[in-house]
């Protein structure tokens, strides 16, 4: 089905998504100065939007069997952007904490559904995906760097303004443009929780319910590791090799450009080669980059890696969604949520053990850590390789 029109739009939500992620993070620490707030005041406030996002991104699919896939987006864009406005305001301490969940609620959503979308119905859905994280990407990647302009000339409080006129953009784009041919597709609402124009059971029965759980491990394990990494870099650098806070800082922003160019050809290159292998090739990589990383003592080679590690992971997420799909087909929407929630829940937890590896011990202690993980996860895709080749459909080996 030709989605062209519907697929930048996409990517223009995906772009709000990626911001949206981060904006809290970006101005946390004036945040929390303007309300006479302290840190852990602040994780409640994200804790909070996190909770959001994952009620959005399991509801889903109950949404649009009963408003269907355009109401569907439209009711978490306007969820998301009244968050953003009332944010915008900077209203009193518990508004906000009652804004946050609805804001979490609303690119959690908008995340899965448009995922789900574009996985089933568009006609390369690896290289579509990949593109939509693309912009996800450049939207974390550009948030820090705007909020950090804005905070340095005393104008931190227009990073919400800036969210909701997108957020805004969005839902009017979404609630009144026609995407052709798409406009049936999004009108139409689910029936059991998807369409299955393939003819596939759409429950999770048998080893079907084997194989989701070994990638909803496998999810978890990335994102952990991902926002792991992302989050600790600049520390494990200033640690490791005694840089500048500016320079650890400009080594995260460099690692999201890496995964950014990676993602740009990283779906025709899983398309060419399997989806099974491409995920293959790029998880047993990283650990060995992990590794690498962990053994480089000079700044110039722990740099290549880190891009290295960049291009590796860019594609794992879209990619492994678009396999997950092809060895659990018949509810992808329902599949979609379910792993992105799993991911979800490793962002959250695995930064904390990551924080506590870092109190404890050193942060080459930390490093070995997430390698291990990356190994662990490595060995996840070959069970679900494994299982998903003893059943009826037909998968590629790696």
């Amino acid at each position: 089905m030709k989605m062209k029109k519907f697929i930048w739009a996409g990517c223009l939500a995906y772009l709000l998504i990626g911001l949206a992620h981060v904006i809290v993070g970006s101005v946390l620490e004036d945040l929390l100065h303007h309300y006479g707030k302290v840190y852990s005041d602040g994780g409640v406030l994200i804790f909070l939007q996190f909770s959001g996002f994952l009620l959005g991104v399991l509801s889903g699919p109950w949404w649009s069997r009963r408003l269907g896939r355009r109401g569907t987006i439209i009711l978490a864009l306007a969820c998301l952007s009244a968050a953003q406005v009332l944010y915008s305001f900077l209203p009193d301490w518990s508004l906000l904490l009652v804004a946050a969940p609805f804001a979490g609620y609303g690119f959690g959503m908008v995340e899965a559904i448009i995922g789900a979308i574009v996985i089933e119905f568009a006609k390369s859905g690896a290289v579509a995906m990949t593109r939509l994280e693309v912009f996800f990407g450049l939207g974390a990647m550009l948030m820090p760097a705007v909020a950090s302009i804005l905070i340095g000339l005393d104008l931190w409080r227009l990073s919400f303004p800036l969210i909701a006129g997108i957020s805004v953009l969005c839902l009017l784009l979404f609630s009144f443009m026609s995407f052709g041919q798409t406009d049936a597709l999004l009108a139409k609402p689910m029936l059991g929780g998807e369409e299955l124009t393939e003819n596939q059971p759409s429950s999770y029965g048998g080893s079907k319910k084997w194989v989701l759980f070994i990638l909803a491990a496998f999810f978890l394990l990335y994102v952990g590791i991902e926002m792991s990494f992302v989050n600790f870099l600049p520390s494990i650098l200033i640690d490791k090799l005694n840089v500048s806070t500016a320079t650890g800082a400009a080594a995260v922003s460099f690692f999201w450009a890496s995964m950014s160019v990676g993602r740009l050809f990283a779906g025709s290159v899983a398309e060419r080669s399997g989806y099974a292998r491409y995920l293959g090739v790029s998880s047993f990589g990283a650990v060995a980059v992990f590794i690498l990383f962990y053994l480089a003592d000079g700044f110039t080679v722990s740099f290549f890696m880190i891009l290295l590690m960049g291009l590796l992971m860019s594609g794992i997420f879209a990619i492994g969604l678009i396999f997950a799909n092809q060895v659990l087909p018949g509810n992808t929407e329902r599949t979609t949520s379910l792993l992105i929630a799993s991911g979800g829940i490793g962002g959250a937890i695995l930064p904390l053990f990551t924080g506590y590896a870092m109190d404890r011990f050193t942060s080459g202690v930390s490093v070995v850590v997430l390698a291990s993980l990356m190994g662990l996860m490595a060995l996840l895709l070959v069970a679900a390789v494994k299982a998903s080749t003893r059943r009826t459909l037909s998968v590629e080996k790696f």
